[in-house]
């Protein structure tokens, strides 16, 4: 339970960070939206969707994990895997976005252009995953 609530507490904060980040910061947002532009998604999602989704991933996990102790252990579970399945599209979609040749790594973070940062991302959401159904099966 300790590895799910130390990698949770990680991907919340991150995700909730970034996803206000893009909202707050003109730079940000503008990186965004040519990586958005450049990687031809804009077309087929708006940047509003990926910004929302990044808010509500990270308040998902914060929300379990503070109110964990009134949570029964099945629904802290269930919000914490629904919470890390939903991060693995937004990942995959960014480890895209990395490899368009288009998109240059002056607008992606850190100004790396290998997807190193969604790839930790997306090991981390898998991990929790992982975790959570060797403990469903470890109760059952």
């Amino acid at each position: 339970m300790k590895v799910i609530k130390l990698i949770s507490w990680f991907l919340g904060i991150a995700m909730l960070m970034f996803g206000i980040l893009k909202v707050l910061s003109p730079t940000i947002n503008g990186w965004f939206a040519v990586q958005m532009k450049n990687s031809g998604l804009a077309a087929y999602i708006p940047m509003w969707v990926g910004i929302a989704g990044e808010i509500m991933v990270g308040s998902a996990f914060i929300f379990c994990l503070v109110t964990d102790k009134n949570l029964a252990k099945k629904k802290f579970r269930l919000g914490i895997l629904l919470a890390s399945a939903a991060i693995i599209p937004m990942m995959l979609t960014a480890i895209y976005v990395h490899l368009q040749p288009n998109v240059p790594a002056a607008v992606l973070p850190l100004k790396i252009k290998p997807p190193f940062i969604p790839a930790v991302f997306l090991l981390l959401a898998l991990t929790n995953i992982y975790w959570i159904q060797r403990q469903i099966k470890d109760t059952d």
